[in-house]
C-alpha cells in the first residue's frame, strides 16, 4: 500500500469514503488529504485543515478491511513529513495520536472552539482536543 498526496482523480473517492466513515465535513474540498492507495482504491485518508490560527489534522480513517495493518500511522506520519508548524486535532481516540507524539494542548486555538459548528453529532464529552509542537 502505497502513501501520497491526494491527486484531483483521487478525490471522488476521498469523499466517498469519508462520508462512509461519518468523517465527512463542509468545505472538505478545500482541505489538503493525504491517501493510502492500493492499486487504483483509496483505502484510508488523512486530511489538513489550514484555519487562520492554526493548523488541524482531521478525517484519519481507514477502511475496515485495511485497519490493524499500521495504515493510520503511516498516513498520520505522511502528513507529519511534509507540513511545517503546530498541528491541533479533536479525537475521540487520544491514545492512538499519543503514541506518535500528540500531546494534550495547554490552549485550544479560536477556530477549534468553534468546533461544534463543523463536528456536528460529536460526542464532547468523548472528544479532547491534541497538538504537537513542530
Amino acid at each position: 500500500m502505497r502513501i501520497r498526496r491526494a491527486r484531483k482523480e483521487d478525490w471522488p473517492q476521498v469523499v466517498a469514503l469519508a462520508a462512509r466513515l461519518n468523517l465527512d465535513y463542509e468545505g472538505m474540498d478545500m482541505d489538503d488529504f493525504w491517501v493510502a492507495v492500493e492499486g487504483s482504491r483509496v483505502a484510508g485518508i488523512c486530511g489538513l485543515r489550514r484555519h487562520a490560527d492554526c493548523l488541524e489534522l482531521c478525517s484519519l480513517g481507514v477502511e475496515e478491511e485495511s485497519r490493524d495493518k499500521g495504515v493510520g500511522t503511516r498516513l498520520v506520519m505522511a502528513l507529519l513529513e511534509e507540513t511545517e508548524g503546530d498541528i491541533y486535532l479533536a479525537t475521540v481516540i487520544p491514545e492512538f495520536f499519543k503514541r506518535l507524539g500528540f500531546e494534550e494542548a495547554p490552549s485550544i486555538p479560536a477556530s477549534m472552539i468553534k468546533k461544534a459548528e463543523w463536528c456536528l453529532g460529536c460526542r464532547p464529552d468523548r472528544c479532547t482536543i491534541l497538538f504537537q509542537k513542530r
